[in-house]
């Protein structure tokens, strides 16, 4: 009796420390603003806990955490699956910095949803951490700058530049420099941080800005400078550093505004704004009435600019879709381009919206990238033509890493846009780094439940990750949020191909041949689908189509990871020199 009460005292004791650990993650600054994940965390544990661990499956925690009706079926809505990645993220970042002195570490071992409680012995007494409280926004780090170079023999000029923006940046009123020695960097909400190159005499230095907190790049930007004066070039890098932080981020407020719409027109002005919402949504619907909004706004102030740039995007984009033939839309967009720019030669949007067709459409890629740098000049704050360089033309070029980069700064512009958090999971996977591309789409997905684009690419990552079930559901729930969707259709298609579900892959086949008696399909997912089934020549007969019509998703064919398999065959490469791609 005695040793079973000193068993049942322990396992008292044990849920009593489990909860105080417990208490003090979801009060942690980490999960304080997650509410979601802390009830997931909550309602795992206790169930543990309580001897129920073994029942937690996906439905239970759906309708029990969130909240769904009882005909959830977690095949055709992934939000467990993807709330539970969210959640293991989340705790490893509590226990490698608030967490750390933790006598008890909870995890959630991958496969399943029952927590593991891991005691940890005390090895040392914790170390006190810079700040335990939420750091001001204002607060920067100088990580350092990294020596690229060939011989590895320009650390003194690196450490000099780091040593010049240190001292630089303390003199910049409501600004608080924190020390980068010891991890401190993790406390402050900007990170300075860059790299040095050398190729003979010509030194190229890259800095970089970081917002910490949401994990993209406030400002970028590349010199290239003679080597000779050290001293000099170092403070003019450390001065733009200081521009940059004053005029981008502390008076960040006042400088977001942007260029005012060239109207005093309030009807045409509302059109647009209208407009650009639902251009913003990327549905088949979205795109029509985004139209029919511009095309208001035009009727209403004909010598509105940025309407007719708008014009020209919402065409673009029912061929980027899939929604119309490119070759009903290319005439009717380049004109509407044309005459945005003939309009307002100064307006950012119409150089980037002419950029845009340069590089989709004619597959001039040099023009497109000076058009680009022509608009971001225009207006640094144009978070469009920072996400269409990255994505349509960068990423076509094979330039990933600057495409990245130009992407995060769309999104430091507009954090709340489901498109550029979208690409930034789209870049990831283009770069075969389906983890980040995973947890990038996972977030969009969180940020904008019903933002059909974003569940399309979690279904391209989940293919390219092998794990079939959930890519299939995942583009079934694209479907299902923006119907209809013939390329989503088509990728699911290519997905039981894939999968060796050859009726399935035939049956959309099949239902994508009636769709096109009434309607555009494009021909590239009816290749990629006749690929999978082992169907080459059929596929490159619909691929040869593809080109012929000039499809947009082509531009980025020889960094899709679903044709790596044909990227060998002679018609492959015959065909890719249409692009003009260096």
């Amino acid at each position: 009796m005695a040793v079973k009460q000193q068993a049942a005292s322990r396992a008292t004791e044990h849920e009593t420390a489990v909860r105080r650990v417990l208490h003090g993650i979801v009060q942690s600054k980490s999960f304080r603003q997650v509410d979601r994940l802390q009830r997931f965390l909550t309602y795992i544990v206790e169930e543990t806990l309580a001897g129920r661990g073994d029942s937690l499956k996906e439905y239970p925690v759906g309708v029990d955490v969130f909240a769904k009706d009882p005909s959830f079926d977690p095949r055709m809505d992934p939000i467990v699956r993807v709330q539970a990645r969210r959640l293991r993220m989340r705790l490893a970042t509590y226990y490698a910095d608030e967490g750390q002195a933790d006598p008890i570490v909870i995890e959630m071992p991958k496969g399943g949803y029952t927590p593991t409680f891991r005691s940890v012995e005390p090895n040392q007494a914790p170390q006190k951490a810079v700040a335990t409280a939420a750091v001001s926004r204002n607060s920067v780090a100088v990580a350092g700058f990294e020596d690229d170079s060939p011989c590895h023999d320009l650390r003194y000029f690196c450490n000099g530049i780091s040593q010049e923006v240190i001292q630089a940046v303390g003199g910049v009123h409501g600004l608080v420099v924190l020390s980068a020695q010891g991890g401190h960097a993790r406390q402050a909400a900007m990170v300075i941080e860059g790299s040095v190159r050398r190729s003979r005499e010509v030194l190229r230095i890259t800095a970089h800005i970081t917002d910490t907190l949401r994990g993209c790049y406030l400002w970028s930007q590349t010199f290239d400078r003679a080597m000779g004066d050290d001293f000099a070039v170092q403070e003019e890098i450390a001065q733009r550093v200081v521009e940059v932080l004053r005029d981008e981020v502390v008076n960040r407020g006042a400088a977001s505004a942007g260029r005012a719409l060239d109207t005093n027109n309030l009807v045409a002005h509302n059109l647009y704004v209208q407009g650009r919402y639902h251009l913003e949504q990327r549905t088949e619907l979205g795109l029509h009435k985004a139209l029919e909004f511009f095309t208001r706004a035009t009727e209403e102030d004909p010598k509105m600019a940025v309407a007719y740039a708008g014009l020209a995007d919402a065409y673009n984009l029912l061929a980027h879709y899939g929604a119309s033939a490119p070759s009903e839309t290319w005439t009717k967009a380049a004109s509407a381009a044309a005459q945005a720019v003939t309009l307002d030669d100064a307006s950012s949007e119409s150089h980037a919206s002419l950029a845009h067709l340069k590089a989709t459409q004619d597959w001039e890629w040099a023009g497109a990238e000076a058009e680009f740098r022509r608009a971001i000049a225009l207006n640094p704050q144009n978070a469009v033509a920072h996400l269409w360089y990255g994505v349509s033309c960068l990423a076509s070029l094979s330039r990933l890493d600057e495409a990245l980069n130009e992407v995060r700064l769309a999104q430091a512009i507009d954090p709340v846009s489901s498109i550029v958090a979208r690409n930034i999971a789209l870049i990831h996977y283009y770069q075969r780094n389906l983890e980040l591309a995973l947890e990038q789409s996972d977030l969009t997905i969180e940020q904008n439940p019903h933002f059909a684009a974003a569940y399309w690419t979690l279904g391209l990552v989940q293919e390219g990750r092998g794990e079939m079930d959930e890519a299939v559901a995942a583009f079934k729930r694209a479907i299902e949020l923006s119907p209809p969707n013939p390329r989503v259709l088509g990728a699911l298609g290519s997905v039981y191909a894939k999968d060796g579900r050859r009726e399935e892959a035939q049956a959309i086949l099949r239902q994508l041949k009636e769709l096109s008696e009434t309607r555009y399909i494009s021909p590239f997912e009816p290749a990629l689908i006749n690929f999978n089934l082992g169907r080459r020549d059929e596929g490159f007969e619909l691929l040869t189509q593809a080109f012929a019509d000039r499809c947009f998703e082509l531009i980025t064919i020889h960094i899709d990871p679903r044709f790596d398999a044909i990227r060998n065959d002679a018609r492959y490469k015959t065909l890719f020199k249409k692009l003009n791609l260096p």
